[in-house]
């Protein structure tokens, strides 16, 4: 099965999730669904994924992890909050990105009355074109 755009059929998961089940459950019941559909949908998804951290050729174990990672090429991190305006909750999906070496990220925040205001993506190793002038 061909999968052209993995962050699109993501969000349109997300989208159909909280249509059904609205704002103000826990992150984890999210979670479950969202898997849930994934996998209904064909993808390969690992839940909690332990995020390693090299450190110096060392490989050290400090209980990061992603929520889900979709076919070793997208990570999504959800919330439930009020806000993502934050810098560490993109800060934290960035690090996830980078130690996985994989290029996608969604950011989810399913507390949110409209899911489209509570969805950010970003793109590993990303650097906007400076302005030479």
């Amino acid at each position: 099965m061909a999968k052209i755009d993995i962050s699109r059929e993501v969000i349109g998961a997300a989208l159909t999730i909280h249509r059904k089940l609205g704002p103000g459950l826990l992150e984890s019941a999210y979670e479950a669904c969202l898997a849930y559909e994934l996998e209904k949908a064909g993808y390969r998804v690992e839940r909690q994924k332990a995020v390693p951290l090299i450190y110096e050729a060392v490989k050290l174990d400090c209980g990061f992890r992603a929520d889900l990672v979709v076919d070793d090429k997208l990570v999504l991190e959800l919330k439930c909050k009020e806000t993502l305006q934050h810098p560490v909750d993109e800060a934290q999906l960035l690090s996830y990105l980078r130690l996985l070496n994989i290029p996608i990220g969604l950011l989810i925040n399913f507390h949110v009355a409209l899911l489209k205001d509570g969805i950010k993506r970003m793109v590993n190793n990303y650097r906007e074109e400076e302005d030479f002038l």
